[in-house]
């Protein structure tokens, strides 16, 4: 079965910028997002150390304006894509952190799974 209904249908692009202390904010106001979050390497492989790394969420239809603004004004667009982010996120305990952290790298692992997305932070 689908879960859906948990998550929100979005528009997501990843990027970087080569000054460690730009202006995600304003970025995110200029470019048409309607969020931004701080991203570091160890969340996205692509994003390299010492730059100013940020996840921009914005409408669907708003993902290729996004993308272009931010490619147009410094930013390196690592990932631009129609994704899910939760509505809210469980609260879990270790133990229950651990348990899910297994069964989503079991799901990764499968062959027939393209991808997953979890409301786990």
């Amino acid at each position: 079965g689908s879960n859906k209904f948990l998550f929100d249908h979005v528009g997501i692009v990843e990027a970087h910028h080569p000054s460690s202390g730009a202006d995600r904010e304003a970025a995110a106001i200029e470019a048409g997002a309607n969020e931004v979050e701080p991203l570091a390497g160890d969340q996205n492989d692509d994003i390299p150390e010492g730059t100013a790394g940020a996840r921009f969420i914005c409408d669907r239809a708003a993902v290729h304006a996004v993308t272009k603004w931010l490619s147009e004004n410094g930013w390196t667009v690592v990932t631009s894509e129609l994704g899910y982010v939760p509505k809210q996120f469980p609260e879990l305990t270790e133990v229950q952190r651990a348990e899910v952290g297994e069964f989503l790298q079991a799901l990764d692992d499968h062959d027939d799974v393209h991808r997953v997305w979890a409301a786990v932070k």
